[in-house]
């Protein structure tokens, strides 16, 4: 195994002898230099793993030859190491993009954490993740044959994600493992939900907060103690992308985050439009019929958001004064900042953005964007890309500026599906992959779950013999023609509609500006 090679200059080197034996007998070779001249020299004859560099030095400067050091051999990480502790040298050695600072006196113990943060830095996260997945594989495994309240299930979610992004951050090669322990986990989440969805319609006190419940339970009580009220929906927003979108946003706010359940479908015509009305989808089709469109109509699904947060507000009696933006591209996100002194004036400001829904339905139809996030750890870095470089960052600024109190939430998650379930369907059998509704279906009943009859899930009955039924896990529906082109085409795409937990437990995140 090739040994790691360090370059250590310092005028004073033979002072150091007593450290550079230390280093070789931790199996590293050192090359030693007295100036800043021979260790550029040196650079560009040989490649270093990591270089220690004095700051004061004759002749060359330490910042002068890490300047020079850069250019020759960019991507090797440089430790400063000085007697002085003047704060802009720090700051300018710091500016030159070094790896580590330390003041001498240096110990032995100093350099080698220094060169494990350095140079071992992936190993150690690997090692130790690994080990800790390893260590609560089991822990989760039982977790999960012990969940028996939504609490719970939130709770089993919670930690897979985590596990998740530690592993993906330590590039861990116990990901497949992680993937099939969550696979387990939303098949026996899918039984969860069979036993217990339509109880928790029939009974909403003893349910989780579900879709209808966001303003009554969430926004209304913000409303009622004066506070002024910025709603943000992200379509197709998953709990782990939040989790990696947050990181973005925590140096500006305070979170209080919590997760609550979709309805199904976890569709956006379904969940969406039962968040603004805080109604069931029945409920809206039976008050609101012009505001209601059945899955055979051509018109758009959500094209009725404002006028259904209208009828919420005079439901409940209400005087709050609101605006209502969806939003698609970069164009409208400068308009809406661009109107922020406006926009002060309303109690509540409510915002749809759709750009992660795009990027999920991108991933199925663009050939290249599938490629772009080809895994999950792919789509969430697509997503935070997305972020880091969209004019939403702009918004998330603006809003850092003010008293509001902001609510971001999403109407319901997505999943990669690869498991096709055969389904038969007459040609007005809508075209979601997750759900299926219709009145001549034909299944198999032991692979979804089926609700013959819509009025106990409180879901509209286009005909008298409608029956709905959701595909549980990475399942997808597929028709009996044109069988495998279909199939080949829609596996490891992301869909929703359906059960499972990255589908229906999603974020609800209450947010403050630091400011404040």
């Amino acid at each position: 195994m090739k040994k790691d090679h360090l370059l250590w200059v310092d005028d004073e080197i033979d002072l150091l002898k007593p450290h550079v034996l230390f280093l070789q007998s931790k199996g590293y070779e050192v090359s030693t230099v007295t100036n800043g001249q021979d260790a550029l020299d040196l650079c560009r004859e040989t490649t270093f793993d990591l270089i220690f560099l004095d700051e004061n030095m004759p002749g060359l400067s330490g910042l002068e030859t890490l300047s020079l050091i850069k250019e020759i051999c960019p991507t090797v990480p440089v430790i400063m190491i000085t007697k002085s502790e003047e704060e802009d040298i720090m700051d300018m050695a710091i500016g030159s993009k070094i790896a580590d600072y330390l003041i001498k006196p240096v110990n032995p113990n100093q350099i080698l954490l220094s060169l494990k943060k350095n140079l071992h830095k992936k190993e150690i996260l690997t090692e130790v993740a690994n080990t800790g997945y390893q260590q609560n594989f089991g822990k989760i495994g039982m977790q999960i044959n012990d969940s028996f309240t939504f609490s719970d299930w939130m709770e089993v979610y919670k930690r897979l994600v985590y596990w998740e992004l530690e592993l993906e951050a330590s590039e861990s090669n116990m990901t497949e493992m992680l993937s099939m322990q969550k696979t387990e986990a939303n098949s026996a989440f899918t039984k969860f939900i069979k036993k217990n969805y339509l109880d928790w319609i029939a009974n909403p006190e003893e349910r989780p907060v579900m879709s209808p419940d966001i303003f009554k339970k969430k926004i209304f009580p913000l409303l009622d103690a004066g506070e002024k009220v910025f709603f943000i929906v992200l379509d197709n927003f998953r709990y782990d992308q939040w989790r990696v979108l947050s990181n973005e946003l925590a140096d500006s706010f305070n979170f209080e985050e919590e997760l609550y359940y979709s309805i199904l479908p976890t569709a956006t015509q379904y969940s969406r439009n039962a968040i603004f009305s805080g109604l069931m989808p029945n409920k809206i089709a039976e008050m609101f019929p012009d505001l209601w469109v059945d899955e055979d109509e051509e018109e758009g699904k959500n094209l009725n958001e404002a006028p259904l947060i209208q009828t919420h507000i005079e439901r409940y009696r209400r005087k709050h004064t609101f605006s209502y933006h969806k939003i698609n591209d970069s164009a409208g996100v400068e308009k809406l900042v661009n109107s922020m002194d406006r926009l002060k004036n309303n109690d509540l400001n409510v915002v749809v953005l759709n750009f992660i829904d795009m990027l999920s339905h991108a991933r199925t139809e663009s050939k290249m964007v599938r490629e772009l996030a080809s895994t999950e750890a792919a789509y969430r870095s697509i997503t935070l890309s997305w972020f880091r470089h969209s004019s939403v960052k702009d918004l998330f600024r603006a809003l850092a500026a003010t008293d509001y109190k902001i609510i971001i939430t999403t109407d319901h998650g997505t999943i990669r599906v690869d498991n096709p379930v055969k389904v038969v369907g007459d040609r007005n059998t809508n075209t979601n992959l997750r759900y299926k509704l219709g009145k001549s279906l034909g299944y198999n009943a032991k692979q979804v779950f089926e609700i013959k009859d819509p009025k106990k899930a409180q879901l509209p009955s286009p005909n008298v013999s409608t029956s709905y039924i959701f595909a549980g896990g990475r399942d997808f529906f597929a028709y009996p023609n044109n069988y495998n082109y279909y199939v080949s085409y829609y596996t490891n795409t992301f869909q929703h509609g359906g059960i499972s937990m990255e589908e229906m437990i999603i974020p609800l995140i209450g947010m403050q500006s630091k400011k404040r």
